[in-house]
């Protein structure tokens, strides 16, 4: 009984970021008004995606934008950190509009996609200006969100996905993360006795958006149905790239060098370097991203990426290259 008052008193007064990641999904099914809600904003105040509150919130917006996607158990105000602020550098070098989304990163990835995919209709529609251009710069979970969003807005036919021109990934663990994957393997050994068993109840706090971490799911379809504290194989439907958009993908390690096995399974502490630069043996999943817009970073963690100036100048030198073309938008079956 106590043990289930401290875990009540913990997710109630958790900070903002974590009752974002592990204690979401809990909060919201409650429902809790501590709990996120999926908004737009800018200099973390949320936009109303409406043309005349929109142009006045925005008064210096322009025709390009670039929206940042934060990552699990984060929120939109730490990507200024330590001195960086990946945003208002944007807006200062390149003369872009940037906006945040700031989400709740317990809920499953695919419902995050499709309320993204919403709001960047929104956003379009209710731009105050003429739209040129939309990059996408995400880090760690907030690349697999986007992905999840541009996929259902393409098979749901809404018109934003071709503004897109680019998206850069920075630590997404496309192939999932082994760390979610040993909290798997645990859960199924602490079950085996009556004795270990309140440990794997303790384990299965966990939430949704953390456990579709385990391979990296994009799909409502990769865990309906299913116990996602399960042991279970890799099983979720392949996501390729929207056709059209020009990808860019930044790995780090925390080494001098990524030449070693052990550089490439440790990566940046959280995602190894083939899942973030998107690499897999199965071509289903693999993604076909240039090897020139493949770059790791070295001696550098997950966090640091949304800080280094290294990082930094590559995010910057690839949205600076010349925009693809406006292309057709594919339509559901």
């Amino acid at each position: 009984m106590h043990l289930k008052q401290d875990l009540t008193r913990a997710r109630t007064t958790a900070p903002e970021s974590s009752r974002g990641g592990d204690l979401g999904d809990w909060l919201e099914a409650r429902p809790n008004p501590l709990a996120i809600r999926m908004r737009l904003r800018s200099n973390g105040v949320g936009l109303t995606l409406e043309p005349p509150a929109l142009a006045a919130s925005l008064p210096n917006a322009n025709g390009r934008v670039v929206v940042l996607v934060h990552g699990l158990c984060m929120d939109d105000l730490q990507w200024a950190r330590h001195g960086a602020d990946f945003g208002a550098a944007l807006a200062r070098d390149l003369g872009v509009t940037p906006i945040h989304l700031h989400y709740n990163s317990g809920r499953h990835i695919s419902t995050n996609g499709r309320d993204f995919a919403d709001l960047m209709d929104a956003l379009v529609r209710a731009w105050p200006v003429p739209l040129e251009s939309v990059d996408l710069v995400t880090h760690s979970m907030g690349g697999l969100v986007a992905r999840s969003a541009l996929h259902q807005a393409e098979q749901n036919a809404l018109a934003w996905p071709r503004r897109v021109g680019k998206i850069v990934f920075l630590g997404t663990p496309h192939q999932g993360a082994p760390l979610e994957r040993s909290g798997q393997r645990l859960n199924m050994l602490l079950a085996l006795s009556p004795y270990t068993e309140p440990f794997m109840r303790l384990g299965q706090v966990r939430s949704a958006g953390i456990t579709d971490l385990r391979f990296g799911s994009l799909l409502d379809g990769d865990w309906k149905g299913q116990d996602r504290f399960a042991f279970r194989a890799d099983a979720r439907s392949p996501v390729p790239l929207p056709a059209g958009i020009q990808a860019y993908a930044i790995g780090a390690v925390a080494g001098a060098t990524d030449d070693s096995e052990q550089a490439q399974l440790i990566g940046d502490g959280l995602v190894p370097l083939d899942s973030a630069l998107g690499r897999h043996p199965d071509p289903r999943h693999a993604l076909p991203i240039p090897a020139e817009h493949l770059w790791v970073a070295l001696k550098t963690n997950h966090l640091e990426l949304q800080t280094s100036p290294a990082v930094y100048k590559r995010v910057r030198a690839g949205l600076s290259e010349g925009r693809p073309a406006t292309r057709r938008v594919r339509t559901a079956a």
